[in-house]
């Protein structure tokens, strides 16, 4: 099986353009409060535009008001919404668009088995490696042995880099790999060698 590959927190059009030609699968677009990669919607026409037919843009949120959600969607037209802190299933779904549930698997994670019957509308979940109520992008990995049967795709994230993603996919066999800091030279600036270095050892790995 082939894994999906995400990039996510790309602030410009350049970056995206490359992920596209790279052949990634999906670009996450930040509108979390307090993130470094967040976006205003000023960036938002420029962005999606440099985001072609076939490749899923998905916008990433974290305890952000309904109304706030919808400002985005009508102004980036995503594929996907990713929500990364507390909000429930009702509120998830609400939006008429199918969503990523991100979870917990840092220190006091609660048992995903758990989360899992709390978000029975997700159309996929992303595993990631910090600690409960704390925001993502940082770099954070979990033990990828202990990557769950949810019964739904799951997304590895925390802590990827093009050095270790091949170990992950061996180890954990996630739907797709979702990667911020690890193809960065700065918060929100992607570097183009690691972002191909990135996709190639995901295609090795794959093998």
């Amino acid at each position: 099986m082939r894994t999906r590959i995400k990039f996510c927190g790309l602030t410009r059009p350049g970056d995206v353009r490359l992920a596209v030609e790279l052949g990634v699968d999906a670009i996450g677009f930040v509108f979390a409060a307090g993130s470094p990669r967040r976006l205003s919607l000023e960036q938002v026409p420029g962005l999606r535009a440099a985001v072609p037919p076939l490749v899923d843009a998905v916008a990433l949120f974290m305890d952000a008001s309904g109304s706030e959600v919808l400002d985005v969607v009508r102004a980036l037209r995503p594929n996907l919404l990713q929500f990364h802190g507390s909000e429930n299933d009702a509120f998830c779904r609400s939006f008429g668009l199918p969503y990523i549930k991100t979870l917990a698997m840092g220190p006091g994670a609660e048992d995903p088995l758990s989360a899992r019957k709390r978000y029975p509308s997700a159309a996929a979940f992303l595993l990631d490696g910090h600690a409960p109520g704390q925001p993502g992008g940082r770099g954070e990995r979990f033990d990828w042995g202990l990557v769950p049967d949810l019964g739904r795709p799951l997304f590895l994230a925390g802590g990827l880099t093009p050095d270790n993603v091949g170990q992950a996919i061996r180890q954990g066999r996630p739907y797709a790999v979702d990667v911020s800091s690890g193809i960065e030279h700065a918060p929100g600036l992607k570097d183009g060698e690691k972002m191909q270095h990135f996709v190639e050892e995901t295609r090795r790995a794959d093998r």
